[in-house]
């Protein structure tokens, strides 16, 4: 397995994927992604892990919840449909600018609030599920 993906001929699942992600990562990074990735799971056990854009974890629920970026000095929880989230315990640090993401920089010594973002976990994926629903009653109109 590559950093970006299986070798020629090698099949891996975005679960399997993740894990080499976290492995690979080898320091405070790969503990921080592994730890807000259990979080995730516990918040919506029916999410959906994927691997998408040549390495990045992507968590998904009736479309995409979070996206799980690494880089030196962060460890980036993407929200797609942030900005039209309540985070009434101010988790979001970073790309407050638009009007669509809303994001989570998590840096080496951070403590993460478990309970907060299990929160913006369910409500991300209750806003998926609200977006499905009402795509699905236009389309049978």
């Amino acid at each position: 397995m590559t950093k970006n993906g299986p070798k020629d001929g090698e099949t891996a699942s975005p679960s399997r994927l993740i894990d080499a992600r976290i492995a690979e990562l080898g320091d405070w990074r790969g503990e921080t992604l592994a730890r807000v990735r259990a979080i995730i799971r516990r918040a919506d056990p029916e999410i959906v892990e994927e691997w998408k854009w040549r390495g990045v974890p992507v968590w998904s629920h009736a479309g995409i919840v979070c996206t799980g970026e690494t880089y030196k000095a962060v460890v980036k929880l993407t929200f797609a449909r942030g900005a039209a989230l309540e985070d009434p315990s101010g988790l979001f640090n970073s790309s407050l600018e638009g009007n669509t993401r809303r994001a989570i920089d998590i840096r080496k010594d951070d403590d993460i609030d478990e309970e907060a973002l299990a929160a913006l976990i369910h409500a991300a994926v209750a806003l998926n599920m609200a977006a499905k629903s009402s795509r699905k009653g236009a389309r049978s109109a």
